[in-house]
């Protein structure tokens, strides 16, 4: 006779337990709760969180999939996979796991066999879990998987004759240190670090995509784009390298 995998077997053989924790099983959905041994209780747990996982898929082939398990030859058992697919089902939703509570409730009187109560947790995710949930899908929405590139194609040169020097002056004039272009839309003298108001970061001379980017506010040094908020384009190890 195989060696059972997890603790000791139920009843007489194979079949006697799979018989076993299907009744369990579909007494737990039907109540809510039971009570039973510990021992029941431990082996009875993931074989009806299994079934849960199962049901939450709501196709045809998961709902065989029970009913063949639960109410393989009953008609009676047919009400169970039901419920267990209209209504335990849709309430696990938004849980990844842990469907079900043991509550240890002393000895049995009479042989002394330790008793638990296993039951379906059915009330709906906390409010702190819902709320750490949204904060990190919004952050993984917010973050940028690599550093923004201003091409060519996305940002064109301008020109001496589309250049708006009020507005580049009116730019310049909303972030500490920063120095407007020339009129011709050239960089000031002796500020030849430029800031992308859009992206919040700045390029100095050599770096990597100081060509392609286009100066919306100029900078004298580095301290002073940071100062104004600005970040270094690709990190500052990318900028170092352009110095």
């Amino acid at each position: 006779m195989p060696t059972p995998t997890k603790g000791p077997r139920l009843g007489g053989g194979p079949a006697h337990e799979r018989l076993m924790l299907a009744n369990l099983a579909g007494q737990l959905f039907e109540h809510g709760s039971i009570t039973t041994t510990v021992t029941k209780a431990k082996r009875l747990r993931p074989f009806a969180e299994r079934l849960i996982t199962i049901a939450k898929r709501g196709d045809l082939a998961s709902r065989r999939r029970v009913q063949s398990v639960l109410a393989p030859r009953s008609r009676t058992n047919k009400g169970i996979v039901y419920e267990l697919m209209s209504t335990i089902a849709p309430a696990m939703a938004q849980r990844d796991g842990g469907y079900t509570r043991i509550t240890k409730i002393g000895n049995r009187p009479g042989d002394n066999a330790p008793m638990a109560v296993i039951e379906l947790i059915m009330e709906p995710v906390s409010a702190k879990q819902a709320v750490v949930s949204e904060a990190a899908k919004a952050t993984e929405k917010a973050a940028p998987a690599e550093p923004v590139v201003e091409t060519p194609a996305e940002a064109p040169a301008e020109t001496a004759s589309d250049f708006d020097s009020d507005a580049a002056q009116a730019t310049a004039d909303r972030f500490e240190g920063g120095v407007a272009a020339n009129a011709d839309g050239s960089a000031p003298e002796g500020a030849d670090i430029k800031g992308n108001a859009d992206s919040m970061k700045y390029h100095v001379p050599g770096s990597r995509w100081y060509e392609q980017t286009v100066a919306e506010v100029w900078f004298k040094t580095a301290e002073d784009a940071k100062a104004a908020g600005f970040a270094p384009a690709g990190g500052e190890a990318a900028q170092k390298q352009g110095e």
